[in-house]
């Protein structure tokens, strides 16, 4: 009898707006291929964002900031996340739009904070002492409860493991069988206890009780060699936004009504002093002195800067001459507009003109990369990439259809009018997405030109009725 494992399907079928984007498609020389990494033609852009990756890898760009500035639609975002795709999971990149400063509960500046907290990544080196094998015995000792009363407490647990060096039997605390069950250890399972604090993992069943009937979903691993007692390296990444927090909550209280009492009392959300920073900052400038921790920069990406004030933007002068500081890759697609929180008052137009929206003095410290506008071909190379990541089967005359709508209109537009398409194409019982299921798509959905043009032709007696 075959038993075959169904998978499912579910995750695969969620795209979102940059799900077809892989990387920046750049060759071992570092220059830009036309298609590649699910990004199409920007090349000087994604050229310098691949010296930006280098740079950022060799840790030499610390504290420096980029400005990703072009018109709307041009693949900025797509051109950060790159970024954080070529960087891979181990260094940390925290993604924020402008607006989501303007909080309620904290000041503007300590939601930056924050997030430049977040984009700094700690690498901690331990040398744990653990105890690892396959577990041979498992027999807890019982004796007399102490409190009376007929049960009987665990007063210590005898546990045997075995490696293919040698084995050892270890008498242990009974707060350690305790985990034991929690994990639903049994004999012939491969664990390992950390010596200092007790934690006990379950690593697998040994692979000795495999058989060729065997039907449980189990893993199996092999009996771990060298002594059952050893030094063990485990690295762990956390960022010093994870410190700060650890050390600002306060632990526990005198009492479990009292501590329920203080959560209920206690704000939403609370801001970390200054004076706290600082000391994490010390203790982590020791540990990497000692060489116990390594530091980390990552990358803060924050998205629409211009709607950032000029408070924030004396703030990031500083935090990006700070010691410890991630690269900040901006993005904003203004020309020359006034600078946020200069003007005299709310709709005054007397305000600071400055390009992109930023102060001349932060401008000049940035990087800046330009993003331009595609051109029709490229225009079909990313609609042919949606329409794949998106699973439409469409027609050569539909997607120059959508592709001449995009030169028209807007790529993101033109991008939108694929599902509908395939949904109507459905509908009229096709396979395949045609010009027709296109153009009635495109008459079902306005863009926004279509949709300004309306009110100008129609002049001022025509509004929405409020």
């Amino acid at each position: 009898m075959k038993i075959e494992e169904v998978k499912s399907v579910t995750r695969d079928n969620r795209v979102a707006a940059h799900s077809h984007v892989k990387g920046l498609g750049l060759t071992q020389d570092g220059s830009a291929e036309e298609i590649g990494g699910g990004m199409v033609g920007q090349c000087e852009a994604r050229e310098a964002c691949g010296l930006v990756v280098d740079l950022i890898n060799s840790k030499k760009m610390a504290g420096r900031g980029i400005l990703l500035a072009g018109p709307p639609g041009t693949g900025k975002t797509a051109l950060a996340l790159s970024i954080s795709l070529e960087l891979g999971d181990k260094v940390p990149f925290c993604p924020i739009v402008a607006s989501e400063v303007y909080s309620a509960e904290i000041k503007k500046t300590e939601v930056l904070m924050e997030n430049f907290r977040r984009a700094i990544g700690i690498r901690i080196k331990e040398v744990k002492e653990v105890y690892e094998g396959e577990v041979t015995e498992l027999t807890p000792i019982e004796t007399e409860n102490p409190h009376g009363g007929y049960g009987k407490t665990v007063s210590q647990l005898v546990l045997g493991l075995k490696t293919t060096k040698g084995s050892k039997s270890l008498k242990l605390d009974p707060t350690i069988y305790e985990n034991i069950q929690k994990e639903k250890i049994q004999v012939g399972d491969v664990i390992y206890i950390e010596a200092n604090n007790g934690a006990v993992k379950r690593v697998g069943r040994s692979d000795t009780f495999a058989t060729e009937y065997d039907l449980e979903a189990d893993e199996f691993v092999p009996v771990p060699k060298g002594d059952v007692h050893k030094k063990k390296d485990v690295v762990q990444d956390v960022t010093l936004y994870d410190l700060d927090m650890a050390n600002a909550k306060p632990q526990g209280g005198s009492g479990e009504g009292l501590g329920l009492l203080s959560n209920l009392l206690k704000p939403k959300k609370t801001e970390i002093t200054e004076k706290l920073r600082n000391e994490i900052n010390k203790v982590v400038n020791r540990y990497i002195d000692q060489g116990t921790a390594e530091l980390v920069p990552g990358v803060l990406f924050i998205d629409e800067v211009h709607m950032l004030d000029i408070e924030c933007f004396t703030y990031l002068h500083r935090a990006l001459e700070s010691p410890i500081s991630p690269i900040v890759v901006f993005a904003t697609n203004r020309g020359v507009c006034q600078v946020r929180g200069t003007a005299s008052s709310v709709g005054a137009k007397d305000g600071i003109m400055a390009p992109h929206g930023l102060p001349v003095d932060l401008l000049d410290r940035l990087m800046i990369i330009k993003t331009a506008m595609y051109n029709a071909s490229e225009l079909k190379e990313i609609i042919k990439l949606r329409a794949k990541a998106e699973g439409v089967d469409i027609t050569q005359d539909a997607m120059d259809k959508v592709a001449q709508i995009g030169s028209k209109t807007s790529l993101r537009y033109s991008c939108q009018l694929l599902t509908p398409s395939k949904i109507i194409a459905s509908a009229n019982a096709k396979e395949q997405v045609d010009v027709d299921d296109v153009e009635e798509a495109s008459e079902l959905f306005m863009d926004s030109k279509k949709s300004a043009n309306i009110f100008a032709t129609m002049g001022n007696d025509h509004k929405f009725i409020v």
